[in-house]
């Protein structure tokens, strides 16, 4: 009996201390004077104040009383957090005994988010959850089997199919998309996931073309105090303010990132107390190891995100009171009285002891539940252990689509080619080709920095329009609508991670990222995001999109930051496609079958070529398509082979006709495709010449081209009767200065001089 007194009088001081509304209306968007006004506050959504729950005693829940719950839901609250916590120590016995292999656990945030599924709709709306939230998954309707199979790595596993570690949630009937282990990289996704319905409702053709949306759905997305430090977190909150989008932040604040504590991590303390300038942002703050105090706050939250006010942010603070992970000792870092401390607000217990106090159940009724979900994890943990694995020669399937081949024939359209019209460049026809399939697909978005002809639409008769920095993307915004064709703020990340979240839900962004200098800042969401989706998820969720991007250098004057060339770091990607034409016809018809593809393709536009008169090409028609890995003959010889790409086919193309005047015989192949790559036609040439140079613009060391020589190497010896030779750019970055540019980039001498040199070898 003292033990429950003292844990209600802990319930009553965190619900007096903790339930704090610190935006309770957002206010509107305006300059930023000084001193910064007030906020306006407005009554709560009406839809968050239904009746009394009589049974209840306000005296000791206040928060209680606006909710109206009767005793099946109360006591299934306990239930469904009592199971999460069971889970977990289920979990933790199976890796004391080596049969599972990782565990991270949701202890302490199980009652705001049961709180957090009592909200919101499984298959209705959408879930972004992180790793604690087992609790949510549960009482969206995953069972206590398909969580344990995950933990098992079994073949059944609906997260992954035993290919992610536990805890990293996914199913797909209930709309909870998978996540994985970099934190706070599913925060931009959802925000893409919730934008896919908005541009739906802007679309007319949309709503004919893409299921599965409602008018009033939400997206959930969560995330750890030490999260909100990322700076994909800020992006986040930017782009689902600026467009109102109806997502529900949920911050579960534990104090704790690992070993970091939440002082440490942010200025102040209190992430919610530097995001109140976020304009249409619904911020409250609640007791999360209150599951009341709790769906309270998170009605209100989801409410005003259903009436499309804005997005919402609850600040939940909760406990942590095992370790990160079973990897981590929190005792090496926190003392016994904090920890003390959290285990008293433990919310298992305090709201078990609740439940008993209230005369909503009495003790033997707790431990009748207690009895059943100790039950029944045990029988899931049986069948969990005794589930089929996967079989080793699953672990190539769905790096790819299973279900469009891009490299299959109905790619392949070359040889029907009727060419038509008057000779375009690069960028007329890579134009040509947006606006050809953004007619044929309504599904089709295009964004990024300053792809719009003008985003002040009003001004749109009276300015020429900007249509990106080189003119690719002109006069697609005046033709299909700022809905379908926009800027986005200069965030890279921003721009891949929203991409991702509307391809999930079925749209097809073709977005681009101004220079491939700036690609950085995207890689995180590219490398583990967007290229592993499908296989992460054993097929369950896929992510096809198109990335344009300018890149390269021989700009005169590009320098180091608008004339860099790394692709290898992007063709070592399993599940990205890379794609580089080198000239007009290729561009279109390369370009079209990215679209028209099942996977995420990052498509390489090599700027010095966007307006070559040597490359251009007449019109080739709407469905003229060339097939990936299929790379091209661009000059017969029988001396030797040069297997280039991108800029280097002019210069490779230019070398060999000066070898000719000295009676050598150069043949040129052109890759088109890098990933794939097209080796039967390096197999065939090497066979023809039995000489080869591989010729590219990146550096010489760990540069694409090492690739190719060493696999001709290794599996073409015997054809050879020359060591394979690179030419390549200098392990260094690209000067300004002109003449260290020509130093630094391979020039046609550097290719002429290795055919003089190979030949003679």
């Amino acid at each position: 009996m003292n033990t429950d007194t003292k844990v209600l009088k802990l319930v009553r001081k965190s619900e007096s201390d903790t339930t704090e509304v610190v935006n309770e209306q957002p206010r509107a968007a305006q300059p930023a004077p000084a001193p910064r006004p007030t906020p306006v506050e407005v009554p709560r959504p009406k839809a968050s104040t239904p009746k009394a729950v009589p049974s209840l005693k306000p005296a000791r829940a206040k928060s209680q009383g606006k909710l109206d719950l009767d005793h099946k839901t109360l006591i299934g609250i306990y239930r469904t957090m009592y199971l999460s916590r069971r889970i977990d120590d289920k979990e933790i016995q199976l890796k004391g005994q080596n049969k599972i292999f990782f565990q991270i656990s949701g202890a302490g945030h199980e009652a705001v988010l049961v709180a957090a599924g009592l909200t919101m709709k499984a298959g209705y709306d959408w879930f972004y959850p992180y790793y604690r939230d087992r609790a949510l998954c549960l009482q969206l309707g995953m069972t206590p089997l398909e969580q344990l199979l995950a933990a098992v790595g079994a073949e059944d596993d609906p997260s992954s199919h035993g290919r992610q570690m536990p805890s990293h949630w996914g199913h797909k009937d209930l709309n909870i998309v998978s996540q994985s282990s970099p934190t706070g990289t599913q925060l931009l996704q959802a925000v893409g996931c919730a934008e896919a319905g908005y541009r739906v409702n802007l679309i007319p053709e949309l709503k004919r073309q893409v299921e599965g949306f409602h008018n009033d759905e939400v997206t959930y997305v969560s995330l750890g105090d030490g999260t909100s430090s990322e700076g994909e977190f800020w992006e986040a909150l930017n782009t689902a303010c600026n467009l109102k989008l109806p997502v529900v932040f949920l911050l579960e604040d534990n104090g704790y990132a690992i070993s970091v504590p939440v002082e440490v991590q942010t200025a102040g303390g209190d992430v919610s107390k530097l995001i109140e300038g976020f304009p249409s942002l619904y911020i409250q703050k609640c007791d999360g190891t209150d599951p009341i105090e709790s769906l309270e706050t998170m009605r209100r939250a989801v409410q005003y995100c259903r009436e499309r006010k804005g997005p919402s942010y609850v600040h939940a603070k909760v406990i942590r009171p095992y370790s990160h992970s079973l990897s981590d000792d929190e005792k090496l870092y926190r003392s016994d009285e904090e920890r003390v401390t959290d285990a008293e607000r433990d919310p298992v217990k305090r709201y078990g002891a609740r439940l008993i106090d209230e005369g909503i159940i009495d003790q033997d009724g707790l431990q009748k539940i207690k009895d059943e979900v100790d039950r029944e994890v045990a029988e899931a943990a049986d069948k969990a252990l005794g589930s089929a694995q996967p079989s080793p020669d699953s672990v190539t399937k769905y790096v790819f689509s299973p279900d469009v081949d891009p490299t299959a024939k109905e790619f392949d359209t070359e040889d029907a080619v009727e060419l038509s019209g008057n000779a375009g460049t690069m960028v007329d026809l890579i134009n040509r080709c947006l606006h050809t399939e953004m007619a044929r697909d309504p599904r089709i978005v295009v964004f990024g920095e300053d792809v719009a002809d003008c985003s002040r639409e009003e001004y749109l008769e009276t300015v020429k329009g900007k249509g990106g920095v080189f003119k690719v993307t002109a006069n697609l915004q005046r033709k299909f609508g700022g809905a379908r064709v926009f800027n986005s703020p200069l965030a890279e990340a921003n721009i891949v991670g929203r991409a991702i979240g509307m391809a999930t839900r079925g749209l097809k962004p073709v977005v681009e990222i101004q220079f491939f200098d700036y690609i950085w800042p995207a890689m995180h969401q590219i490398r583990n995001e967007l290229a592993l989706l499908r296989w992460r998820s054993g097929n369950e969720w896929k992510s096809p999109m198109v990335i344009r991007v300018p890149v390269g250098g021989y700009l005169k004057g590009g320098a180091v930051y608008h004339s860099q060339s790394g692709v290898s770091t992007f063709t070592q990607i399993p599940g990205l496609r890379v794609i580089y034409p080198s000239n007009a016809l290729d561009a279109n018809g390369l370009l079209r079958t990215a679209i028209r593809s099942d996977d995420p393709v990052l498509f390489l536009e090599h700027k010095h070529l966007y307006r070559q008169a040597y490359n251009k090409s007449q019109y080739p028609g709407d469905e003229f398509m060339i097939p990936f890995g299929k790379a091209k003959r661009v000059r017969e010889g029988s001396d030797l082979s040069i297997i280039t790409y991108g800029a280097l086919v002019q210069r490779s193309l230019v070398a060999a006709k000066q070898a000719e005047q000295e009676g050598v015989s150069v043949e040129v192949i052109d890759l088109r495709s890098l990933q794939p790559y097209d080796w039967d036609a390096v197999v065939e040439t090497v066979k023809k010449t039995n000489r080869v140079i591989v010729a590219h613009e990146d550096s010489l060391s760990f540069g694409y081209g090492a690739e190719i020589a060493a696999r001709i190497s290794s599996e073409l010896f015997e054809h050879l009767d020359a060591p394979v030779r690179r030419v390549c750019a200098m392990d260094t970055f690209v000067a300004y200065a002109p003449q260290l540019e020509d130093k630094i980039l391979p020039q046609v001498a550097d290719v002429a001089k290795a055919i003089a040199e190979l030949k003679n070898y």
